[in-house]
Formats: structure tokens, sequence, C-alpha cells
């Protein structure tokens, strides 16, 4: 017989499916609250300069390997099979490590396309209620994204890999596809977190949310640099 934390959310009762996605959209909400309030911290202390003149100065893949290597690790530690003080360190430190690699990028956008971070920060927002939205709406299914993400996803680092080495620019039509291949994951997790995740799976199905907001946000927001070019 399945341990109760380990029945998928839509197996539950009504009354525990709402205290699930309670406790995800709350988590949610917090990581995005203290990503912004990081910026704003960074920002107006001048540390915003002094980390992004420090990643700017590293190769690209050192920093885009070490990200990966990081963001693995915290999300071990979201995973239900650890305790909850754990779940909540990974979960915090991986907005942290979100907040530090966005630092030049906003650094860049802030200096050569004043306002654009604002307007970009409300597409992704709307874009992801409006993706929610599609999920509560029509009830559907969309576990079948996996094989495009992964794939998509493979993709996406492979150019970005090449795009180091050989020092071309990948351009506005990479941006698109990388919004869409976070829309997607959007869609998928939203779908996974409302039907199969086991209800002490809330820290991990929020980390997985706030993943694809971020992805979603740094190619939106790079879209929209472009088009101030």
């Amino acid at each position: 017989m399945n341990s109760p934390y380990t029945v998928p959310v839509a197996d539950l009762e009504a009354r525990d499916q709402s205290s699930f996605l309670f406790r995800v959209y709350a988590q949610l909400t917090a990581a995005v609250a203290l990503f912004v309030g990081l910026q704003v911290w960074f920002f107006q202390t001048g540390m915003a300069e002094t980390i992004a003149r420090a990643l700017l100065s590293v190769s690209w893949l050192v920093i885009l390997g070490g990200f990966i290597l990081l963001s693995w690790l915290a999300s071990m530690l979201a995973v239900p099979s650890v305790s909850r003080p754990l779940q909540y360190i990974g979960f915090l430190a991986y907005v942290v490590i979100e907040a530090i690699i966005f630092v030049p990028l906003l650094y860049v956008a802030d200096q050569s396309a004043p306002g654009v971070i604002a307007s970009a920060a409300q597409v992704t927002l709307g874009g992801f209620f409006l993706l929610t939205a599609v999920v509560v709406t029509t009830g559907k299914d969309f576990s079948f994204l996996r094989t495009f993400l992964v794939w998509g996803g493979s993709f996406g680092l492979a150019a970005i890999v090449a795009a180091v080495l050989m020092g071309f620019q990948l351009g506005t039509w990479f941006s698109v596809a990388m919004i869409l291949l976070a829309g997607a994951s959007v869609l998928y997790t939203t779908s996974n977190v409302l039907r199969s995740y086991p209800r002490d799976a809330d820290v991990a199905a929020a980390m997985q949310l706030f993943a694809g907001i971020a992805l979603m946000f740094w190619y939106v927001l790079q879209l929209f640099m472009g088009s101030r070019r």
C-alpha cells in the first residue's frame, strides 16, 4: 500500500489537493519575490556592477558549467526524500544562484535599454499565468511534452556551447525557440503538479515552476533587448 505522501495529488481528496497547490504556489511566489528583492539589493548597493564585471570576465562556458552543477546539487536537496529544512535550503540556494547569474544580463539591459526589464518581466508573468490557465481550464495532460523538452533542451545547450566556442551570435530566432521551450516547460510542469506529483513534493514542484519562469524571463529579455538595437 502506498504511503499517503507518495500518492499522486490527483488521487487525493479535494481538501488535500487544495492544500498542496496552495503550498506550491505560495512557495513559488516567495521565490519570485526573493529573486526580485535580491536584484533590487544588488543594484541599490552597487554589487550588481561588481558581480557583472566579475562574471563577464570569465568564460561563459565556465559559468554555465558551474550553474548547471550547482543547480543540480540544489535540486537534489529539494526532493521529498530529504528533510523539509534541507528542501528549503536547496530551493533557497537555487533562487540565489539564479539571481546571481542573471546580474550580467540585467546590468547590460539596464545600461543599454532602460525600461526593457520591466516590460520583459510583465510579459513573462503574463505568459506564465496564461499557460497555467490553459492547463487548469482544459484539464489536458501535457506529459507528452517531455520528449520535446529533453531534445529541445539538449539542442539549446549544444547551440550555446557552439556559439561560445565559435564566437557567433545565436540571434532572435534562438530566443524565440527558447521562449517556446520555456512555455512548454511551464505547461509540462503545471500539468504534472496537478496530476502526478506526490503531496510532499511541493518544494520540488515550486522549484521546477520557478526554473521555467526564469528561463522564459531570460530569453524574453534578450528578445526585447535585441529589438531595441
